[in-house]
């Protein structure tokens, strides 16, 4: 145990030397790129979107994506597009860069499990500090923006909830008190979805507390308004998790 929480602290010293040293630049290619395939950056008003790149060179600087399964290279789109998740999910907070989880694994596909014996569009692996992606899942959940289902933002949002349980990654995630508020919702939103009653979440936020988790964050970002008209209670409550509203980041919608 000793020996891998050493580990641990030596990898994410080295990403915080290399965030300081040799920050990871967003060029304007980049940035035009975002306008044209990340809608949650398109549509930030003006004054939000320096902040948003930012974030998203802070989070490229400490983050390395390796490919895997046969998958030839990372390109600059792939860092710009998994990067640009993560600011997303996390941009309430300006240095929360979720330090645990220090290196993305990306397959072309999804991917056989020698474990549980499964294939998996992605995982995230704490133990190790790993996200898993399969790339032609995670592009799929872009190309529907508003249709609450994202690999990425599941994904991710896995990650941050993990995070909050990890003492020792130095980062401060959740507000306990707005926590316990968000925890409140969950029998009562889990249920719904159980019984089949009118909800605006999918079948698999029923399946446990973590999975329900993931799935509330994707309908948070890609069904904003949506979420606030079903229960505008809930919608607060996760804007004050998140520490964002997306619906007053963007511009409103023509």
């Amino acid at each position: 145990m000793f020996g891998y929480l050493a580990t641990k602290a030596v990898i994410e010293l080295i990403n915080e030397a290399r965030w300081r040293l040799f920050p990871r630049k967003v060029s304007r290619d980049e940035i035009k790129f975002l306008e044209n395939h990340f809608k949650y950056y398109s549509r930030l008003k003006p004054q939000h979107k320096k902040e948003f790149i930012d974030k998203l060179e802070m989070i490229l600087s400490t983050k390395r994506l390796i490919a895997r399964g046969g998958l030839e290279e990372i390109t600059w789109e792939m860092e710009i597009l998994v990067g640009a998740t993560i600011a997303m999910v996390t941009f309430g907070w300006k240095r929360l860069k979720l330090a645990h989880f220090h290196t993305i694994l990306i397959y072309p596909n999804p991917y056989f499990s020698t474990i549980n014996k499964i294939y998996h569009r992605g995982e995230v692996n704490p133990k190790h500090g790993l996200i898993i992606l399969s790339w032609q899942s995670f592009v799929e959940g872009y190309a529907d923006f508003e249709d609450g289902i994202n690999l990425g933002i599941h994904e991710i949002a896995h990650a941050l909830k993990l995070a909050n349980q990890i003492d020792t990654d130095g980062e401060r995630e959740f507000d306990p008190k707005s926590f316990a508020e968000y925890k409140k919702w969950v029998p009562i939103e889990m249920e719904k979805v159980k019984a089949g009653e009118e909800t605006i979440f999918r079948e698999r936020a029923a399946f446990n507390e973590h999975e329900f988790f993931a799935v509330i964050i994707e309908t948070f970002f890609e069904k904003s308004q949506e979420f606030k008209t079903y229960n505008p209670e809930f919608y607060q409550t996760v804007v004050h998790l998140l520490r964002q509203d997306p619906l007053t980041l963007q511009k409103p919608i023509q």
